[in-house]
């Protein structure tokens, strides 16, 4: 057998294989014991009597020391280390017994170091150290081997038990030879099979081979010795059974996972898990103050956490599940601030306008202050884009003192959006909602739903995600909100949801039944004129790097800009003119051209070219046969015209301008009012007969729909038969039916503001409407004359009469004369 297959590699100063000494061993009773020796401390090894052993060595003292020795008696004393990690060990670092051994042979090994081939020879014990320089010399005391009597009949059973064990032993063990075996069966002398084969064997640490050295009676050392052999093949047995389970697991691509799933079928024998994430785990779960539920749950699945091997798939998805778990703010509240004058402040500061909602806001605190607590409000902001129905949410916010998150609906078509997928899934991930709630980091956030009428209608095989929207908006069933993901229910009746929308008629009515439907209509030029004051010209200088000195915009600016380039209710167009304006500012005075610059209505033209929105202003209804309506679109108000004449033909009715099904009706219901009462507008029947009539809207490539145009279509007919025109300067709005009653319309405020920006004076507007001019600020009716009419005679009887009746209802600016 040669040396190299007998030592083993490794970091530690001494790598270990003992072999059985080929010399005679009753030899070393002859060797002379001096009562000095000097001491080799061993790393992971123990040295017994008898045995011989490969000891690498590497220390600076310990080279020293086998140099010495080996040029002078070769008698050292090798005692194991009680810590392998020392570099410099002590008395109180080793064990109490040693063996003295002698220095069989010194070989100089490829890679630089030492290995000192050592034969056990006796045990000793230290009494004292008497130097640590150049290496540990110490005194010792030699012990005796306390044998058994001749005639013990426990010996040879011993023996024979712990020869049996071994061979068991190297025939568990695939790196083993079987040849071992044999040679351990040959081996005579209990004394020395007992010592050889307690150096021999694999335990699992050397405190328990250090018990068998330390061990003086032979016979006890056996029953010790046996005793841990059996122990050893216990845990090889169940080694080679995991094995072969393992194996039999494994086919052509699973190889590469072999050792995992090796790893799995020990953790699932010996219950053990993935012990720093569950530890990690425990830590966090202990600071939360979740529902008794929630806990069990959580509990349960930790339990099945390390139940998994760690290289698994399902190991990455269950882990997520917790993480997410422990990240959601499980009964974790801001506190309101629920200072009503400041909430109002906060509010004036973000947005001007908008009372109807700071006044909702101001209600829903005042409530919560006398209350202490109630379920949060879910409102809808509608209206057109640009007006701050978005950012309001930010705002109220901050008014309260709460955390801030935002979700897009618009274009959602799966319902997995809102609810979730099922865990089970790989990468299955929870829905918004909860994401939400998770970023912001608290159980009663301001959440803000955005363009939510945009959000799919449709039942697909995505599920629908309008419906699945009824439970997060209900403040009777969010409570108790099922998210599939999480599959545990979360509270959310303490969020306060503030959902936008543009357009109301698409939001699915269940829905809308659950939200507090909140108008935000368009500004006026003067509520413009503010915001641009108050909040678009400072952000403006700060994007462009501006002074306040270096660029100035009066009132009359800020009205050019409105009336000339913008044609919206809200102030988004006119934030991209002023920012325009910035930049082209900017550039100047980077130039060097100008040091500051001071825009009034000239100015603006030279920098923003032509006027764009001329065309919306009214014009061209002098004419019989042309009438200007109103209408309302998601964008908010707009004025249109409707066009009216009249041909040879046979009193055919043709409608242009891309119009819808309904208002073609509002024609059709028009013409067939006016052909059963011809003498409401002084004309002859067959005139009906004897001439087409082509209805026109222009602006063709936009489409129009909707029955508030029956009056305005009525007129149009009306005026082109007669051959005059109607009142100029008039708008007018509202549905007609084949008896002649003019019915009420809704998005009344829209349409005025559309009028004031065409420099419309007088709106006629059906009677019933009257009720939400007295609703509106007088603000927006400021300068404005309201007719209202409740037939199509009486319609007729003021826009083609040229004086005032002293019947007709006429109001100017919002009060009646």
């Amino acid at each position: 057998m040669k040396l190299e297959d007998l030592i083993q590699g490794g970091n530690s100063e001494i790598g270990i294989v003992p072999i059985m000494n080929i010399e005679n061993i009753n030899d070393v009773k002859d060797v002379e014991m001096p009562i000095s020796l000097p001491i080799l401390a061993l790393r992971n090894a123990v040295l017994f009597p008898a045995t011989v052993i490969p000891v690498t060595v590497g220390r600076e003292k310990s080279v020293k020391l086998i140099q010495d020795a080996e040029a002078g008696n070769k008698i050292i004393g090798a005692v194991t280390q009680l810590d392998p990690k020392i570099d410099d060990p002590g008395k109180e670092d080793l064990n109490k017994i040693g063996t003295m051994a002698r220095i069989i042979k010194i070989i100089e090994m490829p890679d630089g170091t030492s290995t000192a081939i050592l034969q056990g020879i006796r045990r000793f014990v230290i009494d004292s150290i008497s130097t640590m320089d150049p290496y540990m010399l110490a005194n010792v005391t030699y012990m005796s081997e306390i044998h058994p009597l001749s005639n013990d009949q426990d010996i040879p059973v011993i023996i024979s038990s712990i020869k049996d064990a071994a061979a068991n032993i190297i025939k568990l063990s695939p790196n083993l030879p079987d040849e071992a075996a044999a040679a351990i069966k040959n081996i005579d002398g209990y004394e020395f099979v007992i010592n050889f084969v307690a150096s021999s064997v694999q335990l699992d640490s050397p405190s328990e081979k250090l018990k068998l050295l330390d061990e003086s009676a032979i016979k006890e050392r056996g029953m010790k010795l046996l005793e841990l052999l059996n122990k050893q093949i216990e845990l090889l047995k169940l080694k080679a059974d995991i094995q072969k389970k393992v194996k039999s697991e494994i086919d052509q691509q699973q190889r590469e996972y072999y050792l995992n799933n090796q790893l799995k079928t020990i953790q699932e024998e010996l219950g053990m898990g993935s012990s720093d994430d569950t530890s990690e785990f425990k830590e966090r779960a202990a600071k939360k103050k979740w529902p008794k539920e929630v806990s069990e749950a959580f509990d349960k699945e930790l339990k099945n956490l390390s139940k998994i091997n760690p290289a698994s798939p399902d190991y990455n998805v269950q882990y997520s599940y917790i993480n997410f778990l422990l990240d959601l703010p499980w009964n974790e509240h801001t506190k309101d601030n629920l200072d009503l004058k400041n909430a109002k402040k906060v509010l004036d500061e973000d947005h001007y306008g908008l009372d109807t909602v700071k006044d909702r806001i101001i209600e829903f605190l005042a409530v919560l202050k006398l209350k202490g607590n109630m379920k949060s409000p879910i409102m809808c902001l509608y209206g057109p884009p640009g007006v701050g129905k978005t950012s309001l949410g930010k705002s109220v916010a901050r008014a309260l003192g709460r955390k801030y998150g935002r979700i897009s609906l618009g274009g959602m078509n799966d319902e997995s959006e809102i609810r979730g997928h099922r865990k089970t899934y790989i990468g299955a991930m929870p829905g918004r909602i909860m994401q939400t709630i998770k970023k912001c980091g608290s159980s009663n956030p301001v959440i803000v739903l955005d363009e939510i009428d945009k959000v799919s209608n449709v039942k697909g095989y995505n599920g629908d995600p309008s419906s699945a929207l009824l439970e997060v908006l209900d403040p009777e069933q969010n409570s108790a909100f099922h998210d599939n993901y999480l599959d545990i229910d979360y509270d959310l009746s303490h969020v306060l949801f503030i959902t936008t929308a543009n357009d109301t008629s698409t939001i699915q009515p269940a829905l809308r039944d659950r939200m507090e439907m909140i108008p935000i209509s368009g500004y006026v030029t003067e509520e413009k004129v503010e915001i641009a004051k108050r909040f678009l010209v400072p952000k403006e200088l700060e994007a462009s790097g501006l002074k306040a000195s270096q660029f100035k915009i009066g009132v009359s600016g800020i009205k050019t800009v409105i009336d000339q380039y913008t044609r919206e209710s809200g102030v988004r167009g006119l934030d991209k003119q002023i920012a325009r304006l910035a930049r082209i500012t900017a550039k100047k005075i980077a130039l060097g051209e100008k040091k500051k610059v001071s825009l009034e209505p000239a100015e603006i033209k030279d920098f923003l070219g032509l006027p764009t929105n001329m065309h919306d202003m009214q014009k061209g209804n002098e004419g019989a046969g042309v009438v200007t309506g109103l209408a309302w679109t998601e964008m908010g108000g707009e004025i249109l015209f409707v066009e009216c004449s009249l041909s040879e033909g046979k009193g055919s009715l043709t409608t242009t301008g891309n119009l819808g099904d309904v208002m073609k009706e509002s024609a059709t219901i028009a013409l067939e009012y006016l052909k059963a009462n011809p003498e409401l507008i002084g004309v002859k029947p067959k005139i009906f007969r004897e001439r087409d009539i082509h209805i026109h809207v222009p602006e063709g490539a936009i489409p129009k729909d909707g029955p508030s145009a029956g009056v305005t279509m009525v007129s149009a007919i009306a005026s082109a038969l007669r051959h005059k025109a109607v009142r100029h300067g008039i708008a007018m709005t509202g549905e007609i039916t084949l008896r002649g009653k003019i019915l009420p319309i809704g998005g009344v405020k829209e349409k005025i503001l559309a009028a004031k920006r065409a420099g419309i004076k007088t709106i006629l507007l059906p009677k019933d409407n009257e009720r939400d001019i007295k609703e509106i600020n007088e603000m927006y009716l400021k300068g404005l004359t309201f007719v209202y009419v409740d037939t199509i005679p009486e319609l007729f009887d003021y826009v083609f009469s040229k004086t005032q009746r002293k019947d007709r209802a006429v109001v100017e600016g919002g009060t009646g004369k």
